[in-house]
C-alpha cells in the first residue's frame, strides 16, 4: 500500500503556508477523505531543524492584511479530479460550484450550471490528465457554459497540462499539439490559465492569454527537508540533458546541492538507452528529478545506471504521476527508496506500491487562486515561486 504524505507513514511538519487573512467562509464542512489523499499542505522551512533542512532556502509565503471575499468567486471542478479540487476549495474555505456534467449515449459531454455566476471570477479546476482527450473536451464545454452564462473572467486551473509534449518540431512533418490546446482554450474563452510544472517554458508562450506557472518543487523539498538525510550525501540528478535547467534550480533551493546528469539517447516516444552518466554519485543519496513519470523508461534505467555507479540510495521525485503501463512494475522493482509524486494526477488504489508518497498541491493551487482574484501582486523575495506577476 502507497504511502500518503501528511500520513502516519510520512508525516511532514504542520502547515505554515500562512496567511494573515480570517477566511469569510470558515464554517464550511469539507468532506474530503483525508486518509484516501493525505491532507493538503504547504509547510515552509526553517533554519532550526538540524539534518537535512540546513541547507534548505527559507520558503515564507506571506499576504498583506486585505479583505478576502468569495462573493464574487466561484470555483467549480471536472470530472478528471475531483478529489483536489475539493481539497482545494476546503483550502480557499469555499463550496464547489454546482454544476451538471453528464454523457450522452454517443459519448457527448453536456455541462449545465445550477448556480448563477454572472459577474462572478470563475476558476475551473480541471487537468488534462488520462483519458486527455475527454478531460480536454470536458474542460473546452466548462469553459463555453461559463463564458455564456456571463462570468466576468474565466480561469482555466490546469494542475496537469496534457500535450505538452508536443511542444517543438523535432522531426518533419510534425504537429506541435501544445499550440493547438493552448488554442483551444483561449478560442473557449479561456481569460487566464494556471498550469502547474509545465513540461517546458516555452509552452507559456503558446498562449494569447496570461499565465500563472506554478512550480510543484516547493512541496517536494519540503517533504524531504522532513527526512534525515545528511547534506553531504546528497546529489541531485537529472534524468536527461533536457531537465538540466530543472534540476539545477531544485538543487539550488537545497544551497547549490552537487548535480549530476544522465546522458541518454531516445530511439523514439516512449523508448530510451542510458549512455553514460556525468558527476559523481558513489555512496551518495541520488535524488532523480523530473516533471512528470509516464512509463517510468528514462527514470527506471537512470536509477540503474546510478546504482552502478556506487549511489547509496535513488529518490525518484516529480510532479505529475502519469504511470501509463508498464510504470508501475519498473517503479516498484527496488530500484527506487521512495518514489514521490504530488496529486495532480488522481491514483487509482491498484497502482499504489509502498515505495510511492503522493503529496498535496491543494495549498499551493488554492493561495494561487486567491491571488489572482485579490488582484494581489506581492512583494516578498519568493513570490515569483508562485509564478503571480
Amino acid at each position: 500500500m502507497a504511502s500518503i504524505a501528511f500520513s502516519s507513514a510520512h508525516l511532514s511538519s504542520p502547515n505554515k503556508f500562512r496567511s494573515l487573512v480570517s477566511t469569510k467562509n470558515a464554517s464550511i464542512t469539507c468532506k474530503v477523505s483525508f486518509e484516501e489523499n493525505g491532507k493538503p499542505g504547504l509547510p515552509i522551512f526553517t533554519s532550526k531543524q538540524e539534518t537535512f533542512s540546513k541547507i534548505c532556502t527559507t520558503y515564507e509565503l506571506e499576504r498583506a492584511s486585505t479583505k478576502k471575499d468569495g462573493s464574487r468567486l466561484r470555483l467549480l471542478s471536472g470530472t478528471a479530479n475531483p478529489t483536489l479540487s475539493q481539497e482545494i476549495a476546503c483550502y480557499m474555505g469555499l463550496d464547489l460550484g454546482d454544476m451538471k456534467i453528464k454523457r450522452f449515449a454517443d459519448g457527448e459531454i453536456y455541462v449545465q450550471l445550477r448556480e448563477s455566476v454572472r459577474g462572478c471570477d470563475v476558476f475551473i479546476v480541471q487537468p488534462t490528465c488520462p483519458p486527455a482527450n475527454e478531460n480536454l473536451m470536458e474542460l473546452l464545454v466548462m469553459i463555453d457554459a461559463c463564458r455564456r452564462a456571463s462570468a466576468k473572467t474565466v480561469t482555466a486551473v490546469i494542475p496537469y497540462f496534457g500535450y505538452a509534449r508536443a511542444d517543438r518540431k523535432t522531426q518533419g512533418r510534425e504537429s506541435i499539439a501544445a499550440k493547438l490546446v493552448a488554442n483551444l482554450i483561449t478560442e473557449a474563452g479561456a481569460d487566464r490559465v494556471i498550469a502547474c510544472d509545465l513540461h517546458s517554458g516555452q509552452s507559456i508562450g503558446y498562449f494569447d492569454i496570461p499565465v500563472n506557472h506554478i512550480h510543484g518543487q516547493a512541496v517536494i523539498l519540503d517533504y524531504l527537508a522532513s527526512k534525515t538525510i545528511c547534506a553531504e550525501d546528497l546529489v541531485v540528478v537529472s534524468p536527461d540533458v533536457g531537465g538540466v535547467a530543472r534540476a539545477r534550480a531544485f538543487a539550488k533551493k537545497l544551497s547549490d546541492a552537487p548535480l549530476a546528469i544522465v546522458d541518454k539517447r531516445r530511439h523514439g516516444h516512449n523508448l530510451a538507452e542510458v549512455m553514460n552518466l556525468i558527476g559523481d554519485v558513489k555512496g551518495k543519496v541520488a535524488v532523480m528529478v523530473d516533471d512528470m513519470i509516464d512509463t517510468a523508461g528514462t527514470i527506471s534505467k537512470g536509477a540503474a545506471l546510478l546504482h552502478q555507479e556506487g549511489a547509496r540510495e535513488v529518490y525518484a521525485c516529480c510532479t505529475h504521476g502519469v504511470f501509463s503501463p508498464p510504470a508501475i512494475e519498473r517503479l516498484s522493482s527496488g530500484l527506487f527508496h521512495e518514489v514521490i509524486i504530488t496529486n495532480t494526477i488522481p491514483l487509482s488504489e491498484k497502482n499504489c506500491f509502498p515505495q510511492l508518497t503522493i503529496l498535496s498541491v491543494a495549498n499551493l493551487l488554492g493561495e494561487a487562486i486567491w491571488r489572482v482574484h485579490d488582484d494581489y501582486a506581492g512583494t516578498f523575495e519568493h513570490f515569483s515561486d508562485l509564478g503571480i506577476d
